[in-house]
């Protein structure tokens, strides 16, 4: 696996193969898929973790089912913008996940994509219940769509 500027994320990826955005959590992976164009970010799932080759074996499938040619995680950073031990435990599945699934992977800043995601889904009238069950899929959906946009906007020095 590549880790990439999202910038440099499509370089090599051939068009049409998808990208995938994953809102890394203690006990659920979110999980959001790009349309084959690369413009919109779609909620797909939310993985509940057990073991690491589980979670793994999951994500390949969805990597198969979807054809899929990249990654986009969020990193978790703090309101500073320093790193403390969640980008530690980000950048270490990220690791692991590089040598499970060789594909190119790119970080984007997820600070507060949980909280647009559980104000969306209020302003949608959902329930507390029904959020529960999908915040994780919509806030993948918001961390892939912001790097679809930055993607889209084109380069920018120092990115």
């Amino acid at each position: 696996m590549t880790i990439r500027k999202p910038a440099d994320l499509l370089d090599g990826i051939a068009p049409g193969l998808r990208l995938l955005g994953l809102d890394l959590g203690t006990r659920t992976i979110g999980l959001a898929l790009s349309d084959v164009g690369r413009q919109i970010a779609t909620p797909y799932e939310t993985v509940k973790r057990t073991k690491l080759k589980a979670d793994f074996e999951r994500i390949k499938a969805i990597v198969a089912k979807e054809g899929v040619g990249g990654f986009v995680l969020g990193l978790p950073l703090n309101m500073d913008g320093g790193e403390g031990p969640r980008c530690q435990a980000t950048r270490q599945f990220a690791a692991d996940l590089g040598k499970a699934i060789d594909l190119p992977l790119c970080f984007w800043d997820e600070r507060l994509s949980s909280f647009a995601a559980e104000t969306l889904l209020i302003e949608g009238g959902m329930s507390r219940r029904k959020r529960g069950q999908v915040i994780d899929k919509v806030a993948a959906a918001i961390i892939l769509q912001g790097c679809l946009d930055r993607i889209a906007s084109g380069p920018t020095p120092g990115t």
